[in-house]
């Protein structure tokens, strides 16, 4: 009679798990499925679960506190090396690249993470608990002509997920736009100057609510290319998605991307994501470039100057309709 009894509340239980396993199921392709869906115009959007539909928000003009940095001060040879500040894998294809999806198909160990200053970049950066930032950027290898003939000058491009970047208590997802060398005479309109020979310019900003660096196995960041059109780049969080967009015309990426890198580093400033001892990560970077080849996964080819305090592990790359790399980082 007992066992009678507890019966339909075994089967209850069990019913109540598997619906739930297919809702985090349902969950994870709606947030795949944002990830490739563009956003109808140039401005922010936002979307809610289970709806695919953008709809426009409220953009803002972004004044960083502190910008991202390349990478330009490489840490010598007997550093460790963990990831960040150019000690990165890269996906490397042989056609230009018009999406990347970055991810972190598993996280585990991770308690804790703090933002903490760099010696080599000044100490500066945005400091604190859950203090990092998620990047996707291209390499700075390539010029286009925005660069007006300028020696030695380059584009590289960033999509940023970076939360308390303007203000206390809320994340930006935008692009930050880098003409890299472009020598000593005034900046083009619109951008500002690192003070190293260098120009950057923000992106508008979509909000989006700090996400603790515990729950990383739950977003995604996506950065779209278009020629003749706007790039985007795609926070999502759980159930809801964050976006930004803005003309390809700013750097003309669409016309030479072809190196990618994905991770989770400092908050600007040359800063270091620090984790507690014991986390493992493992991250993704997917592309659509055209093509089903397997891409190249190379090392130490990152470039920008943010880092973690987790060691790489191996990186393997697969073929298919979007090629992809994935290694393991941890500490």
């Amino acid at each position: 009679m007992i066992a009678a009894a507890c019966l339909p509340a075994v089967v209850s239980a069990q019913t109540a798990n598997r619906i739930g396993s297919l809702e985090e199921q349902a969950q994870a392709s709606w947030r795949e499925s944002m990830a490739h869906i563009a956003t109808p115009s140039e401005g922010c959007f936002q979307a809610t679960y289970p709806s695919v539909i953008w709809h426009q928000a409220a953009c803002h003009a972004l004044q960083p506190r502190v910008a991202p940095v390349p990478r330009f001060k490489l840490f010598n040879s007997g550093a460790a090396q963990t990831a960040g500040n150019g000690n990165d894998y890269t996906i490397q294809t042989s056609s230009l690249i018009t999406q990347a999806v970055g991810s972190f198909p598993s996280v585990t160990g991770v308690t804790s993470e703090k933002g903490v200053g760099v010696a080599a970049y000044g100490g500066g950066g945005i400091l604190g608990a859950n203090e990092y930032s998620l990047q996707i950027n291209s390499s700075f290898d390539d010029t286009t002509s925005v660069c007006k003939s300028h020696s030695g000058c380059t584009v590289w491009q960033q999509f940023v997920y970076a939360p308390d970047y303007e203000v206390q208590g809320s994340a930006a997802v935008f692009m930050q736009y880098w003409l890299i060398g472009w020598g000593s005479s005034r900046c083009p309109s619109g951008f500002g100057s690192d003070g190293e020979g260098d120009c950057y310019k923000n992106s508008a900003a979509a909000s989006a609510p700090d996400v603790p660096a515990t729950q990383l196995g739950n977003v995604k960041l996506t950065g779209t290319v278009t020629a003749g059109g706007n790039d985007t780049v795609v926070f999502t969080n759980g159930t809801t998605a964050y976006s930004s967009s803005g003309k390809d015309s700013v750097l003309l990426l669409a016309s030479v991307w072809k190196v990618g890198e994905f991770n989770v580093v400092g908050n600007a400033g040359g800063s270091e994501a620090q984790f507690n001892s014991g986390s493992s990560i493992t991250v993704k970077l997917a592309v659509t470039d055209g093509s089903t080849a397997v891409p190249s996964c190379v090392a130490n080819s990152g470039s920008t100057g943010e880092s973690n305090n987790l060691n790489l592990g191996s990186c393997t790359a697969s073929g298919g309709s979007t090629p992809s790399i994935q290694f393991t980082e941890s500490n």
